[in-house]
């Protein structure tokens, strides 16, 4: 199988994640080491923009595609924010309820895809990404003002509300899918 542009920015971002847990979490690069760490996880953040809308614009949309693009952004968002509870800039709770979200998220698409039923994603889905990778963003850039850590603390709570919120809509929209049409 060859794989084509939008494939190879998933697995690009997928490349970055190690580099930017070694480079946030070792401090390899002295006083530089946040910014560096920050830019990479910026890079990887806009390939996840750029390969869905290449595949879409292009109908370039895969198989592998589908399963690995919404993988390698959940793998980079929370392998950020384990760094972030890891130096103290994030609460373990709010990772906790936005793995808890994804976890129960993929039984709901396990249990789907055993009915062939294909469960597109919501809007509230993708706004809770792009607010998780805003938040992680602030979070390492970690700027020292009152307005900068005011705004990273709603940016925060944003982020955990639309988290819930996401798997509520989600749940009430697939709710289907948990009702067993068999009785036993």
């Amino acid at each position: 199988m060859e794989m084509n542009l939008p494939n190879k920015l998933t697995i690009f971002r997928v490349v970055l994640i190690p580099f930017f847990v070694a480079v946030y979490m070792t401090g390899c690069f002295g006083e530089a080491s946040k910014w560096v760490a920050l830019a990479i996880f910026v890079i990887a953040s806009l390939t996840d923009l750029l390969d869905g809308k290449i595949a879409r614009k292009y109908n370039m949309v895969t198989t592998f595609g589908k399963f690995a693009d919404p993988l390698a952004d959940k793998i980079l968002v929370i392998s950020a924010m384990i760094c972030l509870v890891e130096t103290g800039a994030l609460r373990a709770w709010i990772v906790i309820v936005i793995v808890a979200r994804e976890f129960i998220i993929s039984g709901f698409r396990i249990i789907a895809a055993e009915k062939n039923v294909v469960i597109a994603a919501s809007y509230w889905g993708k706004f809770k990404t792009t607010f998780q990778m805003v938040m992680v963003i602030m979070l390492i850039a970690d700027i020292d003002h009152p307005a900068y850590k005011i705004a990273s603390l709603v940016v925060t709570v944003i982020a955990v509300i639309l988290t819930i919120v996401s798997l509520g809509d989600y749940i009430i929209k697939n709710k289907s899918v948990m009702l067993d049409d068999k009785k036993q």
